[in-house]
């Protein structure tokens, strides 16, 4: 049997980082990504130079997707957001000295965890193993003591065994 011959291979391996910034796949991400960050360390010397770089690791920092110029931060608490609320226009000027361009800050909370747990059902899980020897068992290991030899090292075990389980 006469096959087609295979076609030369034009194609190399590239590496992670060509398709992360390749503008058709991950590039965007990438890129929203780097923003982020930058904005991230923006806002933490922003911050820093208002005397709050204390609430900079409790700030999610992000773009409103309806307005490029429309900063949105998530805070974990009220306290934190009505201080900021307090801070806004300060905050503007200074992220605009540090390059950051944004005609409007908006402050919401982050929403609380909840504060249940979900558990499995016990019925549902394996049943529990007995933990201890039940009548019969008991009475069946304790004739076999009476069978064996007083100085039998089979006895002793028995006995232990009979000692450790609870009833």
């Amino acid at each position: 049997m006469n096959f087609a011959p295979k076609p030369p291979r034009n194609k190399a391996a590239h590496e992670w980082l060509d398709y992360l910034r390749d503008s058709e796949g991950l590039g965007g991400i990438l890129a929203k990504t780097e923003d982020l960050a930058k904005l991230k360390v923006c806002l933490t010397a922003a911050l820093a130079e208002l005397g709050l770089e204390n609430f900079a690791p409790k700030i999610e920092a992000g773009w409103r997707s309806s307005n490029q110029n429309e900063l949105f931060l998530l805070v974990s608490s009220s306290s934190i957001a009505s201080r900021l609320q307090q801070v806004l226009p300060s905050l503007i000027n200074e992220l605009a000295r540090k390059g950051v361009m944004c005609s409007s800050i908006k402050v919401r909370l982050k929403p609380a965890p909840s504060a249940w747990e979900v558990k499995p059902r016990k019925d549902l899980l394996a049943p529990e193993r007995p933990r201890g020897f039940n009548a019969v068992a008991r009475a069946s290991w304790q004739n076999l003591i009476d069978q064996l030899a007083p100085d039998s090292d089979l006895r002793k075990a028995v006995e232990r065994l009979l000692q450790n389980k609870p009833k």
